[in-house]
């Protein structure tokens, strides 16, 4: 009998264990600012004019100390439309040196540009890339090729 009801309890036992870390530790440290996650976005690249793949970003948009975290993050379909319009309303994501990945200086600025105009100056901080993820890694032209086809003036 003592045997089944410790055989019963192990699993849970071994579930408590992380959950009892996660705490210590959440306790231990602070909230590192506070911010608005955007859902990831598959933004087009576009080279000469034919799509050939996608990238799909994470965007992470810092809010300042005064700034209503509630509030804003409820925004957060706001914000990724502006980021989707921006991507769609040229190729001006599109890395010229790597088909994989998006121009993350561009893609910061237009969304720093964009959160000011949705969620005022006061609220913003900073927009971070979180992480980007290509459709296709393979099958794509290379950048180098297209590069010295290029006519320039």
């Amino acid at each position: 009998m003592d045997r089944r009801a410790l055989l019963a309890l192990a699993p849970l036992a071994l579930l408590a264990g992380p959950a009892l870390a996660s705490e210590e530790k959440s306790a231990g440290k602070p909230e590192v600012g506070q911010y608005v996650d955007l859902a990831p976005v598959a933004l087009p690249i576009v080279v000469r004019g034919l799509l050939i793949n996608y990238v799909f970003v994470s965007v992470r948009i810092q809010l300042s100390a005064l700034a209503n975290t509630a509030k804003l993050r409820t925004r957060e379909p706001y914000f990724r439309d502006a980021l989707v319009r921006a991507g769609h309303r040229a190729p001006y994501f599109t890395l010229a040196t790597d088909y994989t990945k998006v121009d993350e200086v561009k893609l910061r600025s237009v969304m720093q540009r964009e959160a000011i105009a949705i969620a005022g100056a006061k609220d913003i901080k900073t927009v971070t890339v979180i992480s980007q993820s290509p459709k296709k890694r393979t099958g794509l032209p290379d950048p180098k090729a297209n590069a010295a086809r290029e006519i320039r003036p």
